[in-house]
């Protein structure tokens, strides 16, 4: 299927995803937020997410963490909806369902580098693909978002330029400081997440057929 004669969307559909992923974004940041004054002790600056998704108020930061995962999801339905045929388009779908997978594994397993060696240590690997993933997802969309929205592609090329460069660094930090470096990293992702939503809510109004 070229791209001149993409089929009609459906707009009910693709708001839906849309109010997903926006809801699911925002909620992100909202359960740290809220997590981050609930737990007692807990640092901003020097704790991690991950502190945040283990032990009394874990529940706080893995909903929030759900809810994400299922932004991309949507994200991925939105995405084979709106495919154009190219190889990029079906990389990128994949891609936002992995992320999606790694972010619930994250949630759902309570293994935050506190020193239990029981069983596997899974978290770090984890953590490798998110950066990996999340690297292609702006990289692809850099290149094929233009399609959908002008502004969608210049997003993501900021998002990767930011993202090539801080999430290295991350992993070189003092302890004092990667919690408040994860989560400018993690607004990154928010931030491109919401603008693809946007995009796609543009995009399915003007390719919209009432007729159907």
């Amino acid at each position: 299927m070229t791209q001149a004669n993409h089929q009609y969307l459906a707009p009910g559909f693709m708001r839906t995803l849309v109010w997903l992923t926006i809801i699911g974004s925002i909620g992100l940041v909202g359960g740290n937020i809220v997590g981050s004054i609930v737990v007692p002790n807990h640092d901003f600056v020097a704790d991690t997410v991950s502190d945040l998704a283990a032990g009394r108020y874990e529940i706080i930061q893995d909903v929030s963490l759900y809810g994400f995962a299922v932004s991309l999801i949507a994200l991925g339905l939105a995405s084979s909806h709106v495919h154009s045929g190219v190889t990029r388009w079906s990389l990128l779908t994949f891609a936002l369902v992995l992320l999606a997978l790694c972010v619930v594994i994250i949630g759902a397993r309570n293994e935050y580098g506190d020193g239990d060696n029981e069983g596997i240590v899974i978290h770090i690997y984890i953590v490798y693909a998110l950066g990996i993933l999340f690297t292609a997802v702006f990289a692809l969309m850099a290149l094929e978002g233009g399609r959908i929205a002008g502004f969608l592609s210049t997003v993501s090329w900021g998002c990767l330029a930011l993202w090539s460069i801080a999430a290295p660094i991350f992993f070189i930090l003092p302890t004092e400081w990667d919690g408040l470096w994860e989560r400018a990293l993690g607004v990154i992702t928010v931030v491109w997440a919401i603008t693809y939503a946007i995009a796609l809510r543009q995009f399915a109004q003007a390719n919209r057929d009432d007729t159907r």
